[in-house]
């Protein structure tokens, strides 16, 4: 997503009838005040404690469903703040990092007062961010003047980047899927992926569905193509697509539109009133944003597909690698009116911090290693909830990988016009952060691959998310080291067996670095969280560009690392997980208990239960 243009504005303090007033004036005003003053990126700058500011995200969270959560509905009983929980909670968090902000700027917090917004700009608009298709959505100060109980009569609800976003046609009934509902024939499962890394995940466990017999459905809801799910070929496993323009759907949502009540909701000195509040929640619910952030009118459409799907199939289970996300959560909220058991497989690491809303919704939940069953007991919302260590199903094949043919691909993307490449290749697995923290991470990588000298060069591997543009100003770097991207639909695992060592921050693809040997640094600023690999012995972790120096030179120094026994702790790793989970949905199928979490470790399988196999 190309950057919205920045708004340069800043705060400066004034005088009303005798008491303080805060107004959001022009950074060119604002260098002749004398007065106190701050830029908003200033502002937004100024530290703050991420865990107090979770407990006041979960406070305003709670307020605000207990104030609106029954404004809206779709027919099947889902409610908004349900289904739209993780965009919702996403803007509330900007709602509270920046009154956070002002809270920590001292001027403000001598002379509270009212703040004055920024004649006609919008209230809510758009991050920057290095995703391809996720909207980074923000509340704009003048929108915060506004939550705190200014007047803004001349502030339109969206900034301009909301306004020019490409709209669909006038609104037209939604084609028919392909194929409709009605043609569908039963399946025991039916299986949603809208996302690459739900495919890789899905894919082998629908294999072995099939061939014990199961036949399944899946519903590819990608919106981006790169994101859909490929055609697997496998007898058994059927491709159903949605009706075209489902996620294109744009328009008002009635209920939302709450009328101001004096409802407040304290977030320290401030009081954010909560019927405004609902108001800016409502850009994002009447804004089609594709199947990451569908509108409220495509979620209400997608709910009646669901439906219709699900009547014809008539699944035991509902198998996602999502049940948070919009999406999801709808599909399993479908699944259990349907009667349908609902099967969650984790398709990415966790850690306690790293998602937007700790909630799983389905009944089955397969996590990757035995770290991961306290975050899943936690987060768990079924009242019969299971959790299973099974392993990731997607790197069941990570033993297959030709770690020859991967460094000859390093190698040629690195090959420079002349003289010899590197003689030693890092890989970085990048996440889609905002331009400012990628450029902090790649500083950091650079300057520590020049300071171990040995002729490293790197190659970035992007997210599959990710926008390419982000990375041209590395490619123009002059100098040492060699810098290259890989082709996205290679990604980190099409080339990571290849390299000398994989960098990340909390990429699932350390995990599967270190699953097969190859050393792990996991990189950023010591108050950004990674995976947490380093504190099992799997990774080292570097802060500064001398920390990877130091990494890298030790590398040279030592033998390649074998794979430590912590790393079963991460995640199970047999070769067997495709198969251990289709066994758990066959043995619900047939009415039998299943493991429990500390049995599903030592579960029988037909396939070897060593203690893992090495790269090829």
């Amino acid at each position: 997503m190309t950057p919205p243009k920045r708004t340069a504005l800043g705060i400066a303090r004034s005088e009303s009838a005798g008491k303080p007033l805060w107004a959001l004036v022009g950074e060119g005003a604002l260098a002749t005040m004398k007065s106190d003053r701050i830029t908003t990126s200033e502002l937004e700058a100024l530290p703050v404690e991420p865990a107090s500011a979770g407990a006041r995200v979960d406070m305003v969270m709670g307020s605000l469903e207990a104030y609106g959560a029954d404004l809206a509905r779709t027919p099947g009983g889902a409610g908004w703040s349900y289904v739209q929980h993780v965009p919702t909670r996403r803007l509330v968090t900007q709602v509270v990092r920046k009154l956070a902000a002002l809270s920590a700027w001292e001027p403000f917090v001598k002379a509270p007062g009212p703040l004055r917004p920024a004649p006609h700009e919008g209230l809510v608009g758009l991050r920057s961010s290095s995703s391809r298709e996720y909207r980074a959505y923000t509340v704009t100060w003048s929108g915060i003047a506004y939550l705190l109980g200014a007047a803004a009569p001349r502030n339109p609800r969206r900034s301009p980047q909301l306004r020019n976003l490409p709209l669909p046609p006038r609104p037209v009934a939604v084609a028919a899927p392909s194929p409709a509902p009605s043609e569908l024939p039963r399946c025991e499962v039916v299986a949603l992926s809208w996302s690459s890394r739900h495919a890789d995940t899905l894919l082998p466990v629908l294999g072995e569905l099939a061939r014990v017999g199961f036949p399944s459905l899946v519903l590819d809801l990608a919106t981006d193509p790169a994101e859909q799910y490929p055609a697997s070929g496998v007898v058994g496993v059927n491709l159903c697509s949605p009706p075209t323009g489902l996620f294109d759907l744009s328009g008002a949502v009635a209920g939302l539109r709450a009328r101001d009540e004096g409802r407040i909701i304290p977030v320290d000195e401030h009081e954010v009133q909560l019927a405004r509040l609902v108001r800016l929640v409502s850009v994002l619910l009447e804004t089609s944003g594709g199947c990451t952030q569908p509108s409220w009118r495509s979620v209400i459409q997608a709910e009646a597909w669901l439906d219709g799907v699900l009547a014809a199939t008539r699944p035991h289970t509902v198998l996602v690698s999502n049940d948070t996300s919009p999406l999801g959560a709808l599909a399993v909220h479908a699944a259990e009116r349907h009667g349908a058991n609902t099967v969650h497989v984790q398709h990415g690491a966790w850690t306690a911090e790293s998602v937007a809303w700790p909630a799983l919704h389905s009944r089955d939940i397969v996590v990757m290693g035995e770290r991961d069953l306290p975050l899943a007991r936690a987060w768990a919302r079924h009242p019969d909830a299971e959790v299973h260590v099974l392993g990731q199903p997607r790197f069941d094949a990570l033993a297959e990988l030709d770690s020859q043919a991967q460094r000859r691909y390093l190698e040629t993307l690195l090959a420079p016009t002349l003289g010899p490449g590197p003689s030693r290749i890092a890989v970085w697995a990048c996440q889609p952060f905002g331009p400012d923290r990628l450029k902090a991470q790649a500083d950091l990588l650079l300057d520590g691959l020049w300071k171990a000298g040995d002729n490293w060069g790197l190659v970035i591997a992007p997210h599959p998310a990710q926008s390419l543009d982000v990375f041209a100003p590395l490619l123009e770097r002059d100098g040492q080291p060699l810098v290259a991207v890989a082709d996205p639909r290679v990604g980190a695992r099409g080339c990571l067996a290849g390299a000398d060592a994989l960098a990340s921050a909390y990429s699932t693809c350390g995990i599967e670095a270190a699953l097969v040997g190859v050393p792990v640094l996991e990189i950023g600023s010591p108050s950004q969280r990674t995976l947490g690999l380093s504190e099992h012995g799997l990774a080292r972790r570097c802060s500064t560009s001398n920390d990877v120096a130091d990494a890298l030179a030790a590398l040279c120094r030592t033998r390649p690392p074998e794979v430590p026994a912590a790393a079963d702790t991460v995640c199970r790793w047999r070769g067997d997980s495709a198969a251990q989970v289709a066994r758990l949905i066959t043995r619900r199928n047939d009415g039998h208990s299943t493991h429990s979490h500390h049995e599903a470790r030592g579960t029988e399988s037909e396939l070897p239960q060593g203690e893992g196999a090495t790269a090829r």
